[in-house]
């Protein structure tokens, strides 16, 4: 644990993060990839809790717009979640972890509830706790869930993965000149409207004083590199962290 400049955190992984270069799903070799990276980082020491979108099988907002109740899509949004985190645990299981999937919707037959003292001392135990399901309600996005869940077991950092190498100040596939940023407060993020997770997320990772780290989980060994305290992506904390 010496080694390490955080003691527990939360990564949260997109659906689409799950696929690879399938159009739609779960690419095997990538779920695999990933599942090594997390028991790397908790074989250092750390101690892993994961949250998983959906959207690789399906986006409630999407179909929303499209003319279907919101309610009912988000509801579906979260099953697909609980799909991703089990596909997970068996991932983590097949390479020797020890994994809890906990899920904020009752669905008892397959995975357990959310219990934030029950997901605490699964993470003491050495378990990764993968929490599935969102918030439990609809209008809130997977990235709210997994702020929510960093700050209910006391995570040291909220880790954000994602397909570009941090935050810039435009989006950098449609310019050449965005730069990117080392460090931002979260004041600066929702004031330069920075959408990189939505505003509900980031009030609360900013309200409780929980830093956020954004970067590219594409690189070998970049989750036990960020954990070692290298400064990767971006670094987002307090009201004043960029000035």
């Amino acid at each position: 644990m010496s080694q390490l400049a955080y003691r527990r955190v939360l990564l949260k992984l997109s659906g689409e993060a799950l696929m690879g270069n399938e159009d739609y799903g779960i690419d095997p070799l990538v779920l695999n990839r990933l599942a090594r990276e997390v028991i790397e980082a908790q074989q250092a020491g750390a101690e892993i809790a994961l949250v998983i979108g959906g959207g690789n099988i399906f986006r409630g907002a999407g179909l929303a717009a499209g003319g279907m109740d919101r309610v009912t899509g988000d509801q579906m949004g979260m099953l697909a979640t609980v799909i991703n985190a089990l596909a997970m645990q068996d991932a983590l299981e097949k390479l020797g972890a020890k994994c809890r999937v906990m899920s904020a919707i009752k669905i008892n037959d397959v995975c357990e509830d959310y219990i934030r003292r029950r997901a605490v001392r699964h993470m003491e135990k050495g378990r990764i706790a993968i929490f599935a399901a969102g918030t439990g309600n609809p209008f809130f996005t997977t990235d709210s869930g997994a702020a929510l869940r960093a700050i209910e077991v006391g995570a040291d950092l909220l880790l954000k993965a994602t397909k570009v190498d941090g935050v810039y100040d435009k989006d950098p596939k449609k310019h050449a000149d965005a730069v990117l940023f080392d460090k931002l407060s979260y004041d600066e993020v929702i004031a330069r409207n920075l959408q990189v997770m939505d505003t509900a997320a980031f009030a609360l990772c900013r309200d409780s004083d929980l830093p956020l780290r954004i970067f590219d989980m594409s690189q070998p060994g970049v989750l036990l590199r960020i954990l070692r305290g290298e400064p990767i992506g971006t670094l987002v904390q307090g009201r004043n962290a960029g000035l």
